[in-house]
């Protein structure tokens, strides 16, 4: 093992009350007479963005909810970068640990200029050596695994995430799968698991 890549939201951070207030300040502005609440958000834990419209927004249509989530996005980003969201246990301690030894990396679900406002405001980027997401890319999440691994010519990495989504992107990738069992998700199976963060010094530290 040569590096690990992790997922972000309910694997690295919770930033449910962030986003949701975010997002609900983005409703307000367009007036819509609709509030999201933190059960509704959980649901699209792992999601792309247009997936994230399609269940939050079903009786929109496609054009409709692509152009919300615009909106919500806009408003989003800045303010994670200025509210930031809730840190995991014993977080900076295992990435200062993993990173004498190991490479890291992020590979998320999320819109460009997310991964970036969570490096901003908790100050953690100079422990990752490089990320990824749909945002930029286009991407699947398995797909954007892969780009990762390409571009820093990884030998033998695993992936860390929370949800069926992050399971089946680590196999698309053909690399191992960790499952990150107090995150938002479930999943069939997977190649070990960690109930905390810090479960990963005492296994690969």
């Amino acid at each position: 093992m040569d590096s690990i890549i992790f997922d972000l939201d309910g694997t690295l951070w919770d930033p449910r009350e962030t986003v949701l207030a975010s997002w609900n300040k983005a409703l307000k502005n367009r007036g819509m007479d609709v509030e999201l609440t933190t059960e509704d958000l959980t649901k699209t834990m792992g999601l792309q963005l247009h997936e994230i419209a399609q269940v939050l927004f079903p009786d929109l249509n496609e054009q409709e909810q692509i152009k919300l989530m615009k909106e919500c996005s806009a408003v989003e980003i800045p303010y994670v970068a200025d509210n930031g969201g809730e840190l995991y246990p014993h977080l900076e301690q295992t990435l200062k640990a993993l990173s004498q030894k190991y490479r890291l990396f992020i590979v998320s679900n999320c819109q460009e200029g997310y991964i970036e406002a969570f490096y901003h405001y908790h100050k953690l980027d100079h422990y990752f050596s490089d990320f990824e997401n749909p945002g930029r890319t286009g991407l699947s999440k398995g797909e954007n695994i892969n780009l990762v691994i390409k571009r820093n010519q990884l030998e033998s990495p695993i992936y860390v995430g929370d949800t069926q989504g992050d399971r089946n992107a680590a196999r698309h990738a053909g690399i191992p799968f960790i499952f990150a069992k107090y995150g938002f998700g479930n999943v069939d199976d997977s190649d070990d698991v960690i109930e905390g963060l810090d479960d990963l010094v005492k296994k690969f530290g």
